[in-house]
């Protein structure tokens, strides 16, 4: 079976452009390490190189080169919120032709990729990660639009590029092209409840299979424990994003902080000093924003991100909006007691009480209530831990996973009678 993805991401070919990158895509290079052994794997992606097609390993890469852009050019596509809809088509197009693969499989929805489905007669899958059209209807679920023109870059400041507009107007336009794609799309791998719910809606004439997700290897590999001696550390990977609910993890330090008198220490990977969330939570919360117990550790690769967590204890995800987000399943399968905003997919990977807290997203009060309730009872947290370490090893078993995506493979081939 020859399988060609379009990716967001490249995938393995990372390693073999020696730039690996800290925190994109992990999941993927997982699948595709996996998946390679069982079909012939291609892989599709846009990379700012013009680059030969190539094989590493076992997969075969497809680099897509837009070609390169002036300083002007780079300018005014951000300031007006460029993106690509049909421009590149006969790129993809090419590479088909090239492949001419069993079955297209497009992962995720934040690409133009899947206008292919309008060109070709081979079957076409496409995964949802997140999903456009929500994010944007929740982007302002945590900050008012008013902050949109916040940034801290000196020379965002001075060129007038202010990036969470920017993010905020691509998403406008990049809903619309979602939309566009799941209209006409026949056939959705994914992997909540949610998910399956909103593409009943936004992709009506699709048949839906679940596929889950292969997580990163060192995540496997290790486990969590308690130690009493260790003192008492909150762990968070979000983002410099307005809806990743920065704001409400803020809001709850500084309450914990405040009514309880608590030294706690709370470190948050993937957001740094400099970005401009940080400016943005500042200016909102003003006096509430907590002058001690925030540790920003910026991103973090695989490894540094496990040693952060194993040294933790406990996770807490505050984002606004997820479908199944890899941190929260990364924590669980580690075994470290969790609390997760009831947002999304979240409720599919989790359920309150038995393997973590489900909170209301935007409640800092619930959320720093949670883990007062984790602080105080190590016995309760450390089982809730255990329970959802059982539950993510299930769930993000690879051979049930590649099994699960080869079956999916095989229903859609069998149904256009490809083989």
């Amino acid at each position: 079976m020859r399988i060609l993805w379009f990716s967001n991401t490249p995938a393995n070919a990372d390693e073999y452009f020696n730039n690996e990158l800290k925190g994109t895509g992990g999941w993927l290079k997982a699948l595709d390490k996996s998946l390679q052994k069982h079909v012939e794997l291609h892989i599709a992606f846009y990379y700012d190189q013009d680059v030969k097609d190539f094989q590493y390993k076992k997969t075969y890469y497809h680099p897509i080169f837009r070609g390169k852009k002036g300083l002007l050019a780079k300018y005014l596509g951000k300031r007006l919120s460029k993106i690509v809809f049909r421009e590149d088509v006969e790129k993809y197009l090419n590479i088909i032709d090239k492949v001419k693969p069993d079955l297209i499989h497009i992962h995720g929805t934040e690409n133009p990729f899947g206008y292919v489905q309008d060109f070709v007669d081979i079957p076409v899958c496409i995964s949802i990660q997140g999903n456009i059209t929500v994010y944007y209807h929740k982007f302002f679920s945590g900050l008012e639009k008013r902050y949109l023109k916040y940034s801290s870059n000196v020379i965002k400041k001075i060129t007038g590029i202010q990036e969470f507009k920017i993010e905020y107007n691509n998403f406008s336009k990049m809903q619309k092209r979602e939309q566009e794609i799941l209209q006409k799309c026949r056939y959705i791998l994914g992997r909540t409840g949610w998910d399956h719910q909103i593409t009943r809606i936004l992709a009506p004439k699709s048949e839906y299979f679940y596929t889950g997700e292969i997580l990163r290897e060192g995540f496997y590999n290790n486990s969590w424990k308690h130690y009493d001696d260790r003192p008492f550390t909150i762990f968070t990977t979000s983002g410099n994003s307005f809806y990743k609910g920065f704001e409400t993890l803020c809001s709850s330090l500084k309450l914990l902080i405040d009514s309880n008198d608590l030294n706690f220490e709370w470190r948050v990977a993937g957001v740094s000093e400099n970005d401009s969330i940080v400016k943005v939570i500042k200016k909102k919360l003003g006096s509430h924003y907590p002058k001690k117990g925030l540790c920003l550790l910026g991103r973090l690769n695989g490894n540094e991100l496990i040693d952060q967590l194993l040294d933790s204890s406990i996770y807490v995800m505050p984002s606004h909006i997820e479908n199944s987000p890899n941190n929260l399943c990364e924590a669980m399968i580690l075994g470290l007691p969790c609390i997760a905003t009831y947002a999304g997919g979240t409720s599919s990977l989790m359920e309150h009480g038995k393997d973590g807290l489900l909170i209301q997203d935007g409640d800092p009060w619930s959320m720093a209530g949670g883990v007062l309730e984790l602080f105080h009872n190590t016995e309760k947290a450390v089982k809730m831990g255990a329970t959802a370490r059982k539950k993510a090893i299930l769930r993000h078993d690879r051979q049930k996973i590649i099994t699960d995506l080869q079956v999916a493979y095989f229903k859609i081939l069998n149904e256009n009678k490809i083989i």
